[in-house]
Parts: structure tokens; C-alpha cells; sequence
């Protein structure tokens, strides 16, 4: 078996004549993580979208653990998103639903699981991130970074073996993000590779196998933490930092 999870090879995507990703290149092996920093509109969130079957790419290609392209026209979504998982900025959790049946619909309807084996799972994953006793409460109950882990949660009840996490903390309160970053530290110990879009410059430094500065829809810079804070090639990479890091 192959160590890379997921290659992506020249990568488009245009929205209305812009392109936003432009012939983009990332290798990812399996139980790394990596991260994607750069500026506003350098292509995270779409790369990300595209990962994950979200947007369709105009040219290029992304396999899966060398067996599923996502990019291609007829793939099953549905297979793709059982095999990587994603979590936005913004919770999308159903409001009318509890903890407990926000987080068991997909393995019940995706997975085909029996609501037993379903609740079984949940209530692991809930008690795994000190959530158990949420499990009967309704979304509004929730403060954002309850919120946000039960999303992850959700995400994680499908066994994907990618995930993908875009900004989750830019929409909480500075208070709760350390809870959320905690979450995603459990899930890099635990060896689940990860890719994850943020601005979180200290977390994508301590977490972080390998850190790609995005700039006008390509990997400008690549590296180790240690490469790309410490001594970054790039003037553009420099420029960034030196503006997010003051």
C-alpha cells in the first residue's frame, strides 16, 4: 500500500472566469498533517471544497488513496464524502435535532448502521471529547465551541480516512478556540491525517507535519513548520508572515 492518502495534480477551478486554484499541486501521506495558511482569496477554502467533491475542478486531478478520483465526472459522491470528511466555520448542525441524532443520521442513512450500533459509536465519540452529557441537548443550547466539536464529532461517526477542517475556529469567541484546537491536537495523536485551512499561526506551528503557504491559487511554499516560520524562501511567504505574525 502506498503511503500517499491523497495526490492532487494540477489542479483549476474557476468561479465566473476567476480562477481561483490555478494547476495547484499537494501529496499528502497518510496520519500527516497538513496545513494551509495564506491570505484571503489564495484558494484554501476552495481546495478544500474540491477535496472533498464540494466544487467540481475544471482541470487536474485528486485521487484518494490511489483508488478514488475525486475529480472525476462520474464519481459517486456519496463515496467520497463516507471517506473524507469536512468541518466549516460555521456548525451546520441541524437546529431541530439533538446531539445524539445530529451526530447518528449519517452512519444510520449513509452507512446503512443499525440505530443501536449508531448510538453506540456516538455515545463513544461524545464521551471521547467530553461531550456525553450534551448527547440530549438541542444545538442552541450549545456555546460555539460545543458546537463546533459536535460538528467534528458528526464528521468523525462516518470513520472517514481524511479530514478536512476549513477556519473552525475563525467564527468562536477567543475564548473557546483553545477547545476546539484541542480537539483537533486529540485527533493528530491519534494519527488521522488531517488538512486543515486556518489562521492559527501558533496551533498550524505545534501541529503541523508540513505547513503550505497558498498565494493566487498555487503552493507558493512548502515545508516543516520550522522551514516556513523560520526561514521562508518565498518574499511573498515572508510578507504574509511578517503582517499575520506582529
Amino acid at each position: 500500500m502506498t503511503n500517499t492518502l491523497l495526490d492532487i495534480a494540477g489542479v483549476w477551478k474557476a468561479f465566473e472566469g476567476n480562477s481561483v486554484l490555478r494547476g495547484l499541486d499537494l501529496s499528502v501521506t497518510r496520519h500527516e498533517a497538513v496545513v494551509l495558511i495564506g491570505a484571503s482569496g489564495s484558494g484554501k477554502s476552495t481546495l478544500l471544497r474540491c477535496i472533498n467533491g464540494l466544487e467540481t475542478v475544471d482541470a487536474g486531478s485528486i485521487l484518494l488513496a490511489g483508488d478514488l478520483d475525486v475529480s472525476a465526472f462520474k464519481t459517486d459522491m456519496d463515496a467520497v464524502r463516507r471517506r473524507i470528511g469536512i468541518v466549516f466555520q460555521s456548525y451546520n448542525l441541524f437546529p431541530h435535532m439533538t446531539v445524539l441524532d445530529n451526530v447518528t443520521l449519517s452512519p444510520r442513512k449513509v452507512l446503512k448502521r443499525s440505530a443501536a450500533d449508531s448510538k453506540e459509536q456516538a455515545m463513544a465519540l461524545l464521551e471521547r471529547f467530553g461531550l456525553a452529557g450534551k448527547a440530549s441537548d438541542y444545538p442552541d443550547r450549545l456555546s460555539g465551541g460545543q458546537a463546533q466539536r459536535v460538528a467534528i464529532v458528526r464528521a468523525l461517526a462516518m470513520e472517514p480516512e481524511l479530514m478536512l477542517f476549513d477556519e473552525i475556529t475563525s467564527a468562536l469567541d477567543p475564548l473557546l478556540v483553545g477547545e476546539v484546537l484541542d480537539t483537533v491536537r486529540d485527533l493528530k495523536a491519534g494519527g488521522l491525517t488531517l488538512i486543515m485551512a486556518t489562521h492559527e499561526m501558533g496551533f498550524a506551528r505545534e501541529v503541523a507535519d508540513q505547513v503550505c503557504f497558498l498565494d493566487a491559487g498555487v503552493v507558493l511554499e512548502k515545508g516543516t513548520p520550522e522551514a516556513v516560520f523560520g526561514s521562508p524562501q518565498e518574499a511573498k511567504t515572508q510578507e504574509f508572515l511578517a503582517r499575520i505574525l506582529k
